[in-house]
C-alpha cells in the first residue's frame, strides 16, 4: 500500500510538472510577439493610451471571467499581493515598453529582456525568504552587466544609458517583481483569477489614465495597429498569464521560469520576420552571454538548501 501510494505521489508530481512545463511554454510563446506587437501599436496610438487602454479590455474580459465562474473575492492579505502582481504586469511593464519602443526596436528590447528570467528568480528568492550561494549573486550580477554592457556598445547610446533603455530596464525589474509573486500567488488562487484581480484591482488607475490619453489624443490607426492592440489586450495581458501563472504555479518558479530562457530568442525571431528589423551579431552574442548567466542561477539556485521554516 505504501509502494503504491508513494508511486501515486510521484506520479502526481511528474504530471503536475509537465503541466506545468507545457502551460508556462504556452505562455512564453504568447509573451514572445508582446515588444514586436507594441512597436508595431505606438508608432500610431499615444503609448499611455496602448499601455493602460490594454489593461481596461483585459479588465473587461476579467470581470466576465470571474462572474461566469462565480470566482470568491480575494482575503485582504491576497489583495496587498495583487497590488504588487498589478504594479508589476499590469501597470509597470506595459507602460515603459510602450514609452521605450516609441524610439527603439523590439529586437533592441529583447536583448534587454533577457536579464528578465534572472530578474524573476531574484524576486523568488528575496521573497521566499532563500539564501543562495555567492555564485548566484555573481551570476545575476553578470547577466545584467552584459545587458548594460550591450547597451553602452550599441549605436543608440553615446555615453550614456538612453532614455529608452531606462524605460527597457525599469520594465524588467518591474515583471520579474510581477512574475515571481503573481506565481507564488496562483498557488492559492489560481493562475486565472490571479491575472483577473490584478486587471480589475488596477481600474481606478487604468480607466481616468486612459480616457485621459484618449481625448487628449484621439486614437486613430490602421487596421494592422488595431489588430496589434487587440493582441496585446487578449493575449499579452489576459491569456498568456492564464497558461503563464498556471504553470509556475504547477510546476514550480524556478523551473517554469527557465523557460523564459526562449522568450528573448522568439522575440528576436518575430522581430526579422514580421517588421524586418536587422538582428545584429552583438545582440545574438548579448542574448547569449545573458542566458548563460540565466542558466546558472537557475542551476544555484535549485542546488541552495532550503531555508529554515519556523513554527507558526
Amino acid at each position: 500500500m505504501k509502494d503504491q501510494s508513494s508511486a501515486t505521489v510521484k506520479t502526481t508530481v511528474t504530471a503536475d510538472r509537465v503541466a506545468g512545463l507545457a502551460l508556462g511554454a504556452l505562455g512564453v510563446l504568447a509573451f514572445s510577439m508582446s515588444l514586436p506587437a507594441t512597436r508595431v501599436v505606438v508608432q500610431q496610438l499615444d503609448p499611455w493610451f496602448v499601455a493602460f487602454g490594454r489593461a481596461v479590455g483585459a479588465a473587461l474580459l476579467a470581470w466576465a471571467y470571474l462572474r461566469f465562474t462565480g470566482a470568491p473575492r480575494p482575503t485582504r492579505g491576497q489583495w496587498r499581493r495583487l497590488t504588487i502582481v498589478a504594479l508589476g504586469v499590469v501597470v509597470g511593464f506595459p507602460l515603459f515598453t510602450s514609452l521605450a519602443l516609441i524610439t527603439q526596436t523590439s529586437a533592441h528590447g529583447a536583448v534587454v529582456i533577457t536579464v528578465l528570467p534572472a530578474t524573476t528568480a531574484v524576486f523568488a528568492v528575496l521573497r521566499a525568504g532563500e539564501r543562495p550561494p555567492l555564485l548566484f549573486w555573481v551570476a545575476s550580477a553578470g547577466g545584467l552587466l552584459a545587458v548594460l554592457t550591450f547597451l553602452g556598445a550599441s549605436g543608440a547610446v553615446h555615453g550614456a544609458l538612453s532614455t529608452a533603455d531606462l524605460f527597457l530596464l525599469a520594465a524588467v525589474v518591474l515583471c520579474g517583481l510581477g512574475y515571481a509573486e503573481g506565481g507564488a500567488l496562483a498557488r492559492e488562487l489560481g493562475g486565472a483569477r490571479t491575472i483577473c484581480w490584478a486587471l480589475l484591482l488596477s481600474l481606478p488607475v487604468t480607466v481616468p489614465i486612459t480616457v485621459v490619453a484618449a481625448v487628449a489624443d484621439p486614437p486613430h490607426a490602421d487596421a494592422i495597429a488595431w489588430s496589434a492592440f487587440g493582441y496585446l489586450t487578449v493575449v499579452s495581458m489576459f491569456l498568456g498569464f492564464f497558461a503563464w501563472y498556471a504553470g509556475l504555479a504547477r510546476g514550480g518558479i524556478a523551473q517554469v521560469g527557465q523557460i523564459q530562457l526562449a522568450q528573448p530568442v522568439l522575440t528576436l525571431v518575430w522581430s526579422a520576420l514580421l517588421l524586418g528589423e536587422t538582428v545584429t551579431p552583438a545582440s545574438i552574442a548579448a542574448a547569449l552571454v545573458v542566458l548563460a548567466c540565466v542558466v546558472l542561477i537557475q542551476r544555484t539556485r535549485n542546488s541552495a538548501p532550503a531555508p529554515a521554516v519556523g513554527k507558526a
